[in-house]
């Protein structure tokens, strides 16, 4: 009932955005990994942060906890940019994170349930790992897998999930069940990421074939294959509404999709590198992506989806539109997240330069 209600004071309480109203960023920066880390989450209203690293290890940290221990101390760690100390895994006198240990092999990806009480990890050791976040425990152990698992997500709904692999395929699950319930086998190299459809019967998959395939979750057939990347497709995101579909390659390109007709509404140029992480605000009028260019851009869905389709044929390089492009000091941007009230999370390394 407490959950119920705070999601409909979020609701209420949701910023409406758009060109002229730009959402807030709360960055959380990770620093001394010592380039380790290799993946990060944000739990909804992002209270929890989670962090992937090379040494098969996941750490939690607990935001509302930072803030206590920064109102207690003299320290002066906090969540913010440039000042996370917490962030970082040093260990003043006391561990400020939970550790997560189980895996035997580097974690790729980490993702958090819709309701933030369990985290999923995908790693090279060829397994999914389901944790609590309540216990702080491991509760299963998922395989199935030949190969490394390069992504995996909850469905928007929590209970099934799906994971994708070097092994050339993305699977089903349920978190029940030790089995997978399907398997997408079509792509011809590697499942970089995976994405579901807001409705449940659809799930996306970016490939190092420079494609992006639409799979049926029913039957477990491909109904779509969108092709236009010239390098290997990262980040996947699905606009709100069902309607959309953008994608982010190697090369620092996004490509917005039409679902229905599979083609290509407009190509994002702007990015100098790697397409980390792409979000829709909730209500679907901007998207935010995340590069390893150390930037944050946001882009004004409207103006991309609204063209008609008589000046679609006559090409798309005016219906480019930036809104605003948020640099870093020197952090490659691993997550992005909208709260429910459209605040934006993001989280990332800090990097040395040479």
């Amino acid at each position: 009932m407490e959950v119920e209600r705070s999601a409909l004071e979020d609701l209420r309480n949701r910023a409406r955005l758009g060109s002229s109203a730009l959402p807030s960023v709360s960055f959380y920066t990770f620093i001394n990994t010592h380039n380790s880390l290799n993946c990060a989450s944000i739990s909804q209203d992002g209270a929890l942060v989670v962090g992937g690293f090379s040494d098969s290890s996941l750490k939690v940290w607990n935001m509302a906890k930072i803030g206590e221990e920064h109102n207690s101390s003299e320290n002066g760690n906090t969540g913010e940019v440039g000042q996370t100390e917490h962030l970082a895994g040093l260990d003043m006198g006391k561990r400020s994170y939970t550790l997560l240990q189980g895996h035997a092999g580097p974690v790729y990806a980490a993702n958090f349930s819709p309701e933030g009480d369990f985290i999923l990890s995908a790693s090279e050791d060829c397994t999914v790992r389901l944790w609590s976040s309540k216990m702080n425990a491991n509760l299963v152990c998922y395989k199935g897998h030949n190969y490394p698992v390069w992504d995996v997500q909850f469905s928007p709904v929590g209970h099934y999930f799906v994971s994708s692999s070097h092994d050339r395929t993305a699977r089903v699950w349920s978190m029940e069940r030790i089995q997978p319930l399907r398997i997408m086998a079509g792509h011809l190299s590697d499942v970089d990421c995976v994405q579901w459809h807001v409705n449940c019967n659809y799930i996306a998959t970016g490939s190092s074939d420079k494609t992006v395939r639409l799979w049926d979750v029913q039957s477990g057939e491909c109904v779509r294959m969108f092709v236009g990347h010239r390098g290997m497709v990262l980040s996947i995101a699905m606009s709100p509404d069902g309607r959309y579909m953008a994608s982010g390659d190697e090369d620092g390109a996004i490509m917005m999709w039409d679902l229905s007709t599979g083609r290509c509404v407009t190509p994002l140029m702007g990015h100098t590198s790697c397409i980390w992480t792409l979000a829709f605000s909730c209500e679907g009028s901007v998207l935010a992506s995340g590069s390893a260019d150390c930037t944050v851009k946001l882009w004004d869905v409207n103006a991309c989806s609204r063209t008609p389709r008589a000046e679609e044929k006559a090409g798309a390089a005016h219906r480019l539109r930036l809104l605003k492009a948020l640099p870093t000091k020197s952090t490659p941007v691993h997550a992005l997240r909208f709260s429910r009230r459209n605040l934006l999370f993001a989280a990332g390394a800090f990097t040395r330069n040479p």
